[in-house]
Formats: structure tokens, sequence, C-alpha cells
């Protein structure tokens, strides 16, 4: 299997939590920000229950191309889940979180790709 870049895996991510009806979907390429990763993805859930069903399609879809989550935080609280794979970062909110952290503030200098050149319906 060839290996994937950071933007295909984050492409995969976006597909992914799309696919579960995320709203308000964000690519950010973060790499001249943080040592931490390459790419945030950053969307939103209705529900604790959505939030979860998010966080699953991404390690589902990722560990069909052979991408392992490597860290998960939150989970059980459905209100904010962090989804490493190394090069990328999902960040799945529920609506309050996402406007209490404005986690997309903290990176405002990034480049931010845009979702739907990557979604097809």
């Amino acid at each position: 299997m060839e290996e994937l870049t950071s933007k295909q895996i984050a492409e995969a991510v976006v597909s992914a939590v799309d696919s579960k009806k995320a709203s308000d979907i964000k690519l950010l390429h973060v790499e001249d920000q943080t040592i931490i990763t390459d790419y945030f993805v950053v969307c939103t859930g209705t529900s604790r229950t959505q939030v979860k069903a998010l966080a699953d399609e991404a390690d589902f879809e990722l560990e069909k191309l052979g991408i392992p989550c490597l860290r998960t935080e939150g989970y059980e609280s459905g209100v904010w889940v962090l989804k490493d794979y190394g090069c990328v970062i999902l960040h799945v909110f529920n609506a309050q979180a996402r406007e209490f952290y404005k986690l997309e503030k903290l990176y405002d200098g990034t480049t931010e790709v845009d979702p739907d050149s990557i979604v097809t319906d």
C-alpha cells in the first residue's frame, strides 16, 4: 500500500466527518505554526451522540487506510473529542464548547483548506 501524505490523511478525516453530517468543518494547515501536527480538522456535532459518532467514523475510515489513532481525549464526555493521527489532529466539539474555546482563533494566521473542495455529494 502506498504511503499517504498528511494532506491525504486530513482529506480522509474531512470526508469521514462529513459523511456523518458534521457541521462547520474547518481544515487548517498548521504545519508552520506548531510542531505537533501538520493539519487540524475542526468540526461540530449537534449532540453528545453525534460528537462521538463523528470521532468513531474518523477512526473507522482511517483504520481502513492503515492509519491508527495514536491518542484519544475527551471521548466519554462527548463535549470535545480530540483524535490524534500523528500528522492530523481531529477536534470534534459540541456547539457550546467550540464557541468557548475558539480553537480556530488561536491559529488565525493559518491556511484554511476549503472542505467543499474535498467532499463530494
